[in-house]
């Protein structure tokens, strides 16, 4: 796994070979539209309830334990960890979270399929962004995944259904009940072999214009890998 120290390294020299912030420069016009209309965009929308949720889950001590099925945490070694800070290691920052609820709401997805709810908040804003979608969302851990539904009750979010178990055995059951996907968050493994698999896998149920999405892919040498072998693949554009 890399080091906070490489990281930064990795991510000052993304900076600086990056496209200019207001897409000005960028010649794909999906990139620009993409910029302009989603990464640029401040929605109206009044996101208090579960920014609230965040807050209580960073405050929360309570010990639980949880089984992991991936690759694990760099922060958290133990099975037996607390909720406060698996949340401040694991949930992903507001900004990025507006960023999958402006995405989905821009590109109007139906079918959205989410892999690793961790404790339900990015969940909360891809449901947000279409009430009308059908949300599946699948978390390793149940006791993880107890509290996402506490969550999704609390806010109240009711377009979201949450399988409990393996990705490789929950997956499947996903896709029967949601054949064509529109928008995919790959956001749990991060290991090279399961994530290119999901990755083949989602394939076989995306459009032209499905969207898949891949958090983490500098987690390790094996994930950027990955993203290598993805970002090349004849079907992506």
């Amino acid at each position: 796994m890399h080091s906070p120290f490489n990281l930064a390294k990795k991510y000052l020299r993304y900076y600086l070979h990056a496209s200019n912030s207001n897409g000005h420069g960028v010649h794909s016009p999906f990139v620009f539209e993409f910029i302009q209309k989603v990464k640029n965009k401040k929605p109206a929308d009044d996101f208090t309830s579960i920014e609230m949720v965040r807050e209580k889950l960073l405050a929360d001590k309570t010990l639980i334990d949880v089984e992991d099925f991936g690759a694990g945490s760099t922060i958290i070694k133990t099975n037996k960890r607390m909720v406060s800070k698996m949340a401040s290691s694991s949930l992903k920052k507001r900004k990025y979270s507006l960023l999958l609820f402006n995405l989905v709401k821009f590109y109007k997805a139906e079918n959205i399929l989410e892999l690793g709810t961790s404790f339900g908040i990015t969940t909360a804003y891809l449901a947000r962004a279409n009430p009308l979608a059908k949300i599946i969302t699948i978390e390793g851990a149940p006791t993880i995944a107890c509290i996402a539904r506490q969550n999704f009750e609390l806010l109240p979010v009711n377009n979201i259904e949450i399988l409990t178990g393996d990705f490789n055995e929950k997956l499947p059951v996903a896709l029967e009940k949601m054949p064509i996907v529109d928008v995919a968050f790959i956001d749990g493994n991060h290991r090279k072999e399961p994530t290119l698999e999901y990755f083949s896998i989602l394939l076989n149920h995306s459009t032209s214009s499905t969207v898949l999405i891949f958090d983490d892919i500098h987690w390790s040498a094996e994930m950027e890998a990955v993203w290598e072998e993805i970002k090349t693949h004849k079907a992506v554009t």
